[in-house]
């Protein structure tokens, strides 16, 4: 049987689907359907009868227009109709698109202008601007209100009335154009010139006026009036590179604004139509009739009496010109390194567009001080101990912020910042990264080696004084700053430890492992270095150095601010440990020029042939470098005792009023355990040498000379130390002594060579009592510079020290030696001598200081 045959269940027989339907609708639904089917024509009849009526009216109306007559094309009104409505949609998709190319609500709230940059310090004050920036920001209530009044009376007499677009001023204005066959008078309004001033260029095309337009109608919604005047008023740009009513005061009247006169404020308001036509300094009789006319329309307005203005009008042109102030720059070489570290904070694309405002730490008190002290130094010991640079940099340990940055001398000249550019060896102020690994790993600062003949690998470090001291612990070999215990505390420790940790504490540079490393022969900068010893202040805690809090963008919106946080980088005990230490280097061995009226620790430091002075001086609150050298990498005649009496001026002016913090107390020594795991260094080869007294003297006498009076130097060091560190070894200690007093009475009898008759003539004088703490500070210099002078000089003759740069070199046998760290006195003398011609010319000691 076929599919079409078969029925379908539930179906009456005989028919489909479609054919039943209408059988299964109940009979009151279909009454309705056939309702709705007779409706539909009524109402389709309907429409079209309206329509029909609406045409036959339309039709009667175009029939009686002129032309109904003629096709739709050819009427006049029909064209007229479509281009009104094609003007108006035109018109609309032009605002439509301008709109989208003019900055937002959010962006109208600008402060500032494009391509600027301004540069504050930690009070607020400006350091630099660059670009068209105004430097003298005013509110609106500290500027006089006749100064208002002039610019409202000269560029928008209707500012209160509009609504960011004058017609009536733009058709006032035409009209005086006219009349006078010049352009006497613009049609911008105040909100206009603004939007102009912030947002556009100055092109004069219609696109331009177009998005004006639209712009000080937005602004007009967004800010209020006295929000507009007062922007205006601190950007609009009046000659002679001022910017804003407050740097115009300075520029031409060297005047606040509150201190201007009626005839000036007119002058001034004259000036912003045509700045270079209307400039008083320039063409005075141009600015006298514009200034005129300005007081004419404040009268005119009702803003001054008649007989105000005749008497402003008689005044002649009266100008005190200075240089705008936003060409002054405070503390250049700092801000020229914030600059340098603006692009690690933000984009390259935020930096094009300008208009930020960074927030730094300086404090502009102290930067004086540590300019003050960096001259001082320079002008003084500078020319006698012959250093022409000199670099100082302080920093907040705790928080890593830089408070003061000298990087060098004149910076209109040298450019070049000492401070983070310069690579210098740091000398003995490493061998605190060095002590620092050694107590980490457990040892104890009481720990002794012996100072004595000593050559690893070929490499033979040698003491400054060339003379060796025995069995020392390791306090007193910092205090006196023995390079050869130095290197053998490094063999223990390691490099790989004492590099790492450098590292941690603030060390950016590379570091090699050599055994010269622990006497600094790897360059580093000022900056770093600083840093690194701040985390001793900071109990073994190391903040991330840095110059910049904040930076805003134009609307004054923070975009980056500064979070850094401390990193344990040595522990706490250690840390402890190695301030107690330091704070020995200043009270009985090479810083004594740095003692303050409050605990201090730092460390002293001097490069091969005195080619870098260092002095890293610290208390809790803040830690200072200082750095004094030559450019070019020249020896010098001085010592880290110049570099140490000038951490000393500026300290004294920073700590003024700051409280007195006490270190934390030295920890128990016995039964430390380490936090950090020494590697001890395998040499191929150790000789050891005993302590001979053939190498204690010379056939050279000069040479010889030089030896006992650095070993008496450093023996006396050693002797004013705690006594007690040295009570386990008292027969070494008065052995040391007993030769000590012995070279003492041999150095009276030698003879006298211009450059000892000196020395002996400045002890001598230094010898006298005083109880002032600048005199004791002279005489540590004075003594440690003539110490280093002659040393220095005859070192120099005699050998030729150089730097390992491989630890596992084969060459033949290498030295080094740091230049003088004492600044011990050295005995008087019995006899006073005859003065050298350069001692003749020498300014007195407290001439010196007066200076």
């Amino acid at each position: 049987m076929s599919n079409t045959d078969t029925e379908k269940p539930g179906l009456p027989q005989g028919k489909n689907t479609e054919e039943s339907s209408d059988d299964l609708i109940p009979l009151g639904n279909q009454k309705a359907k056939e309702e709705s089917t007779n409706e539909t024509p009524s109402k389709l009849g309907k429409v079209k009868q309206l329509l029909s009526q609406v045409k036959s009216v339309s039709s009667g109306i175009i029939a009686k227009l002129p032309g109904g007559n003629k096709p739709l094309y050819r009427r006049p009104l029909f064209w007229l109709g479509l281009g009104v409505s094609g003007g108006i949609v035109a018109i609309s998709h032009t605002v439509w698109s301008i709109d989208r190319t003019l900055p937002d609500k959010s962006e109208l709230n600008v402060v500032v202008r494009e391509q600027t940059l301004t540069i504050k310090a930690s009070d607020g004050s400006i350091l630099q601007q660059q670009g068209e920036a105004t430097r003298e920001q005013l509110e609106l209530n500290k500027i006089p209100d006749n100064l208002k009044k002039a610019f409202i009376a000269s560029e928008d007499r209707r500012f209160r009335q509009h609504h960011g677009v004058d017609a009536q001023g733009i058709g006032r204005a035409v009209l005086n154009n006219l009349r006078s066959q010049n352009v006497v008078e613009g049609g911008s309004t105040i909100t206009q010139q603004l939007a102009r001033i912030l947002f556009l260029k100055q092109e004069k095309t219609v696109l331009r006026k177009l998005k004006e337009v639209r712009l000080a109608q937005k602004m007009e919604r967004e800010l209020s009036k006295d929000q507009i005047l007062e922007r205006y008023l601190n950007l609009v740009y009046l000659g002679s590179g001022a910017y804003g009513v407050g740097d115009a005061a300075w520029v031409y009247y060297s005047k606040t604004v509150d201190q201007l006169t009626l005839p000036e404020m007119a002058t001034i308001a004259g000036l912003a139509p045509a700045p270079s036509v209307y400039a008083p300094d320039r063409n005075p009789e141009a600015a006298k009739q514009r200034r005129n006319l300005v007081l004419q329309r404040m009268q005119e307005d009702g803003f001054i009496t008649a007989a105000e203005r005749q008497a402003g009008s008689t005044e002649p042109i009266n100008l005190k010109s200075s240089l705008p102030k936003r060409l002054q720059v405070e503390a250049p070489y700092f801000t020229t390194y914030i600059q340098k570290e603006l692009p690690k904070y933000v984009s390259a694309d935020v930096l094009a567009g300008g208009g930020l405002v960074v927030e730094t730490t300086i404090n502009p008190t102290w930067q004086k001080a540590a300019e003050d002290s960096v001259a001082k130094i320079l002008r003084n010991e500078g020319r006698w101990e012959n250093f022409k640079q000199a670099a100082m940099v302080a920093i907040d340990p705790r928080t890593g912020e830089v408070k003061a940055m000298v990087g060098g001398k004149d910076f209109g000249k040298y450019q070049f910042n000492r401070v983070t550019q310069a690579q210098r060896q740091p000398g003995s102020t490493f061998k605190g990264f060095v002590y620092a690994t050694a107590i980490a790993t457990g040892k104890n600062p009481y720990d002794g080696y012996e100072d004595s003949p000593f050559v690893v690998d070929g490499y033979e470090p040698k003491n400054y004084s060339e003379n060796f001291r025995g069995w020392m612990n390791l306090r007193d070999a910092l205090t006196n700053s023995i390079n050869i215990i130095a290197v053998k505390v490094l063999i223990d420790v390691g490099f790989e430890p004492t590099i790492k940790l450098a590292h941690d504490m603030g060390i950016k540079s590379p570091l090699k492992p050599t055994y010269s490393l622990a006497l600094g022969s790897n360059e580093v900068n000022l900056l770093e270095l600083t840093s690194a010893y701040g985390t001793f202040a900071n109990v073994g805690l190391h903040t991330e150095v840095h110059g910049i809090t904040r930076i805003l963008n134009r609307q004054g919106k923070e975009i980056w601010k500064a979070s850094y946080q401390p990193v344990q980088a040595l522990d706490p005990e250690s840390s402890a440990i190695m301030t107690w230490m330091l704070r020995n280097v200043v009270e009985d061995g090479t810083g004594r020029a740095a003692q303050l009226d409050r605990p201090v620790a730092g460390k002293t430091g001097t490069s091969d042939e005195a080619r870098d002075l260092w002095f890293i001086g610290y208390i809790p609150q803040l830690v200072t470098g200082v750095w004094l050298g030559n450019d070019d990498n020249k020896p010098t005649w001085g010592s880290s005792s110049s570099a140490a009496s000038t951490w000393h001026e500026f300290m004294e002016v920073a700590v003024k009023g700051m409280p007195v913090e006490k270190f934390p107390s030295r920890p128990k020594l016995e039964g430390r355990k380490g936090t950090i795991k020494a590697e001890r260094v395998k040499p191929n080869r150790i000789v050891n040498r005993p302590i001979r007294q053939s190498e204690d003297n010379s056939d050279d006498s000069d040479n010889s000379n030089n030896r006992r009076r650095s070993k008496r130097v450093s023996s006396d060091n050693s002797d004013n130390s705690n006594n007690s560190d040295n009570s386990d070894r008292p027969s070494r200690r008065r052995r040391y002594r007993s030769r000590d007093s012995q070279d003492n009475q041999q150095q009276q009898q030698q003879d006298d060579t211009p450059r000892r008759s000196r020395r002996r003539y400045q002890q001598q004088n230094d010898d006298t009592p005083s109880s002032s703490s600048s005199s004791r500070r002279r005489r540590y210099r004075s003594e440690e510079s003539n110490s280093s002078d002659s040393s220095s000089r005859s070192s120099s003759r005699r050998r030729s020290r150089r730097v390992e740069s491989d630890s596992s070199s084969s060459s033949p046998r290498k030295t080094q030696s740091s230049a003088p760290e004492s600044n011990s006195r050295s005995g008087s003398s019995d006899s006073s001598p005859t003065q050298s011609w350069r001692e003749r010319l020498r300014p007195s000691e407290s001439s010196s200081e007066g200076n």
